[in-house]
């Protein structure tokens, strides 16, 4: 059991948990995850480590309630509560090269978490750091003060306009282009569609791009070929051949569709499990594991 000892909500889908597991915490690095199980019965699940502390002996985790697992998270993640399992870290260490002088970090939604340990490890390796981040509006932007401490450019985009660039990210990379001609390589963390249309944005200008997929797991070991990606015409395994891979070579397009596989079964688990929720509130007992 890890215990939960911290939370915080950045709104009313996206919470923060902070969790004590020094082990791991000790063998975390930037742009690896973990599959945690709330409960004993509860479902495995894959969440990248937005955060890790090896002083303290945490790992934290950012994550959007929208399924039935993350929702039952949401309601019953408590500080002082513990997660009964949580494995890792798992996938291979994001490359932060010392050879890398200049990179874009590009962020978007929950992407703006994981993103993160890569941002700040190739600040302290020197790299000149810009990153760009994209929110549907601005009051669910967050970590603002931790990207701007190690930022030297933070470029923040909103669907609405109601903070900084109005537009996509794509606006952002493209900005950040024409003003800088010695860009090493960007890496971008999202969802799928956006990340396809990062990488289509820097493939005209040959710019190297990595993004982090994260496609369906069960075990995390390779073993049960759920996480199939194609890339470069060629079968990978996302949880042991990554997360990282080559966005110019990804096929977003066959990723979506496997991700899209299951949607009917998610709701139904969800709409289970929320009359089961009620059920149990209106006969003011609670719900078991």
């Amino acid at each position: 059991m890890y215990e939960i000892v911290a939370r915080e909500d950045f709104s009313d889908q996206t919470f923060l948990l902070e969790v004590r597991h020094p082990m791991l915490a000790k063998a975390a690095q930037a742009g690896q995850f973990v599959i945690t199980q709330s409960h004993e019965h509860g479902e495995r699940i894959p969440l990248t480590i937005a955060d890790f502390s090896k002083e303290n002996g945490t790992i934290t985790l950012v994550i959007q309630a929208v399924g039935k697992t993350t929702k039952e998270m949401q309601a019953d993640c408590q500080v002082g509560a513990s997660l009964f399992a949580m494995v890792g870290p798992m996938g291979i260490p994001s490359h932060i090269s010392e050879d890398v002088k200049k990179v874009v970090l590009v962020g978007g939604g929950l992407g703006v978490a994981p993103i993160f340990p890569q941002l700040r490890a190739f600040k302290e390796k020197g790299a000149y750091v810009i990153a760009i981040i994209g929110f549907r509006n601005k009051e669910l932007i967050f970590w603002d003060d931790k990207y701007k401490q190690y930022c030297d450019e933070y470029i923040v985009c909103t669907d609405d306009g109601s903070a900084g660039i109005h537009g996509l990210v794509t606006q952002g990379i493209e900005q950040v282009i024409s003003k800088h001609d010695d860009i090493d390589e960007l890496i971008a963390i999202g969802p799928p569609i956006m990340m396809k249309f990062c990488a289509e944005t820097t493939r005209p200008h040959q710019l190297k791009t990595i993004v982090s997929l994260n496609p369906l797991m069960v075990d995390g070991t390779g073993m049960c070929g759920g996480c199939r990606v194609k890339v470069g015409g060629k079968m990978k395994f996302g949880c042991v051949e990554g997360p990282d891979f080559d966005g110019h070579q990804v096929d977003f397009d066959e990723l979506m569709n496997r991700l899209g596989r299951f949607k009917a079964d998610e709701k139904i688990a969800l709409e289970n499990w929320q009359k089961h929720r009620e059920n149990c509130r209106l006969m003011n007992t609670e719900p078991e594991e």
